[in-house]
């Protein structure tokens, strides 16, 4: 750890508010179920930064960059729930 040591405690503290979510949180922003997470982590799609039992902590940026890539697939493979979605909206 003492190549962190110049970073003050409270901006340590700042940085995992803001950047660091639970897997709970994740289920949240991805929008997917528990179990398809299990298997997202098991393949090797979805990497936790630390595992503390049944909770795994993950970086906001590997997040979004994977919640981009499911938008992307849902486009391509399912492109009726696009279209279902933007009907709503009118």
């Amino acid at each position: 750890m003492k190549e962190f040591e110049h970073i003050k405690l409270e901006t340590k503290r700042e940085f995992i508010r803001k950047y660091v979510y639970t897997s709970a949180e994740a289920l949240e922003l991805l929008e997917i179920s528990r179990p398809r997470m299990s298997k997202m982590i098991k393949d090797g799609k979805l990497y936790p930064v630390k595992k503390l039992g049944s909770t795994s902590l993950f970086l906001l940026d590997d997040l979004l960059k994977k919640k981009e890539e499911m938008i992307a697939l849902r486009k391509k493979f399912r492109p009726w729930e696009i279209t279902k979605e933007n009907t709503n909206d009118r």
